[in-house]
């Protein structure tokens, strides 16, 4: 992206994110509900600097973060090969594809009570409900991907004397490339806002969802949990730019249609 348009983007964020939060003030100013349940957007807005001052906020954020991280690097460890496999055979596809329509539209967090169950309230549960819920659209996308790569440009291979191993790494997997990192762009953006849930509907362990779950629960704290929440925001607009920034410069080449 040229210089002049990348700069153009950023504008328009930062015009929108002012334009949302004046109109949050006016809003909030009227005090339609009161400011001890719904403080003013500055009020929110200098709580959300202090948070980001304070030791242990930062250790919720972090903990989000880690299980964030490490719940989408093994949700692409399982998916990417699973998606090539399933992919690029015509009976798997077929076999696997109504499966995975069966099983993916269940939500997360209707699998709590079994992981609590199974795993106690630690890490691991928090662990596995993310990874359950970012496996999907890196899977569903890698597949599709996989798939439905244009069928002459693999004849056309093969007639170059190409086998199937070397068709599927020269052709099909760079030809599925962006696909997939489009449901990685997904799932990393949904495994964000699911990991907070579970934290918010269970105060597992530590992370932000805990830290909203307990000022909310104590009362009188609801700067702190408006001013979380939107970091929660912020953490999630940041992460969604920066893979789009990715996006654009790794996949420069890639003019296909993709579908998130």
């Amino acid at each position: 992206m040229p210089t002049s348009a990348r700069w153009d983007t950023i504008g328009r964020y930062v015009l929108g994110l002012i334009g949302l939060l004046a109109l949050a003030e006016c809003v909030t100013r009227l005090e339609l509900v009161p400011a001890i349940y719904l403080p003013h957007a500055s009020t929110i807005m200098v709580r959300v600097w202090f948070l980001l001052q304070d030791r242990s906020f930062l250790e919720n954020l972090l903990a989000t973060l880690y299980v964030w991280a490490f719940a989408l690097a093994v949700s692409t460890f399982i998916s990417v090969p699973l998606a090539i496999a399933l992919g690029s055979s015509d009976i798997a596809f077929r076999i696997a594809c109504p499966i995975i329509d069966l099983i993916r539209p269940i939500p997360s967090v209707c699998l709590i009570p079994l992981a609590v169950i199974v795993w106690g309230q630690g890490l691991f549960t928090k662990i596995f409900l993310v990874t359950y819920a970012m496996t999907w659209p890196i899977l569903y996308n890698g597949i599709y991907g996989v798939h439905d790569v244009d069928p002459v440009t693999i004849q056309s291979a093969r007639c170059f004397g190409l086998r199937r191993a070397a068709v599927l790494r020269h052709v099909s997997l760079p030809s599925a490339a962006p696909f997939m990192f489009t449901g990685f762009r997904v799932a990393a953006t949904v495994g964000l806002i699911v990991l907070i849930g579970v934290e918010l509907l269970t105060g597992l362990d530590k992370g932000i969802g805990a830290f909203i779950l307990h000022n909310s629960v104590t009362g009188g704290q609801a700067e702190s949990v408006f001013a979380a929440a939107a970091i929660a925001g912020f953490l999630g607009l940041a992460i969604n730019l920066g893979l789009e920034a990715v996006d654009r410069r790794a996949f420069l080449w890639s003019r296909v249609d993709r579908y998130e």
